[in-house]
Parts: structure tokens; sequence; C-alpha cells
């Protein structure tokens, strides 16, 4: 009769302050908890199944990384994007992505491979609709053009502004919904730029598909 196998060993989890990190992250990124939500240190408890100290320990955290704002015996204030922080992101994007994709011409076969993956699997998360998958995966598309570029100071720089490229890009598609479809087009003609060789028409899609964010994050253009 053969041995009968062992039980597989349960799953561990992560520390509960990690949960509650990732939990309150998630949500403030994909804006289930928008601008202005006041967060308190009982509800997150219950909401993730831990106790009060690892969420003052993760709040701590998200503080540094200014997302939330902490209020002594009050909680933490959902901070919203500010129209400083949306011209501050901008602008970084431009002087990064305008120099990388310039670098990338002429581009390499595997390059161009790369970026037809990134925007089908753009394509097929627009099908699906979830706005947070679509802006991971727009985001995606942009940093494997910096990624390119082979500058690993500049990599690094382009992978502090995630964040905030994240919350950016769900509430430009909540306001705008038919800029899912329009971010689609426009990373398929930088694609064909770049394919072509033609790094001003390359660098001058990016400028005008990066600064549109601007004005839309502030409403004031559809």
């Amino acid at each position: 009769m053969p041995p009968v196998p062992a039980p597989a060993a349960p799953m561990k989890q992560p520390p509960a302050a990690d949960r509650v990190y990732s939990h309150v992250k998630e949500a403030v990124l994909e804006r289930r908890y928008e601008g202005g939500t006041l967060l308190t240190e009982g509800e997150l408890a219950e909401a993730v199944g831990v106790s009060r100290t690892p969420v003052r320990e993760a709040l701590l955290k998200l503080e540094v990384e200014g997302l939330i704002k902490l209020y002594p015996k009050k909680g933490a204030l959902v901070l919203a994007v500010s129209a400083q922080e949306i011209a501050d992101v901008v602008e970084t994007r431009l002087l990064v992505e305008e120099f990388a994709v310039r670098k990338g011409v002429p581009a390499s076969a595997a390059f161009l491979v790369r970026l037809e993956e990134l925007l089908e699997e753009q394509r097929q998360r627009a099908e699906e609709g979830d706005l947070g998958a679509v802006a991971v995966s727009d985001r995606c598309f942009h940093a494997e053009i910096v990624r390119n570029a082979g500058n690993q100071i500049l990599s690094k720089l382009y992978d502090q502004l995630r964040d905030r490229q994240l919350r950016m890009g769900v509430a430009v598609m909540e306001a705008h919904p038919d800029r899912i479809a329009k971010n689609v087009t426009e990373h398929a003609e930088l694609l064909e730029a770049i394919r072509a060789g033609d790094a001003d028409g390359a660098a001058a899609c990016v400028r005008r598909h990066v600064s549109r964010v601007k004005v839309l994050v502030r409403g004031e253009d559809s």
C-alpha cells in the first residue's frame, strides 16, 4: 500500500501590519477610499481582522508615503491629490519619458515585441473594465519604455511615481470613461512611431499623452 502523503502545510499569512498596509493602500490607489475619507483604527481592524496595534503601524507607514494624514484619537484622513502634485508628477514624467523614448529609437526587436505584449494586455484589461487593472497595465507600458533606456537612476526615480500615477489614472478613468479606449489608441500611435524609428514623433506622442493627464484629473477637459 503506497504511503499516504503528508497534508500540505497551511499557507502562512503575511504579518498583520502588512495586511492592513496592503488593504488600505490598494483601496486608496483604486479610490475605494477617496480623498477626504476619514478612516478609524477600529473600522480598519475589523475590516482586516486584526487588532489595533498593527493598524497603527501600517498607518504610520502610509503617512510617510504621503497617502494619509494621521489625527490622534480621530483616525487617518485620506489625502486628496493636489493640483501641485498633479503638476509635479506630469512635469517629472515628461522629463523622464521623453528622454527615454528618444533613447529607445531605433528600437530592438525584443523591445517592440514587449511593447506589443503590454499593449495587448491593456486592451484585455480595458475589455474587463477593472479600472485598477487598467491603470496598472497603462503604467507598465510607460515603465517599459523608461526601463529600456537603461538608466537605473532614472528607472528608480520613475518607480517612485508609481502610486501617484495609479491613483491619478483611476481618477481620470472614473471621470472620463472614454479615456480608456483613447489611452489604448494613443499607446498604439506611440508604438508605431517607435517602430518607424521616428524619435521626434515618439517624443511628441509622449508629450501630448502625458500632458493630458493634468487637465483631465482637474476636470478641465474631456
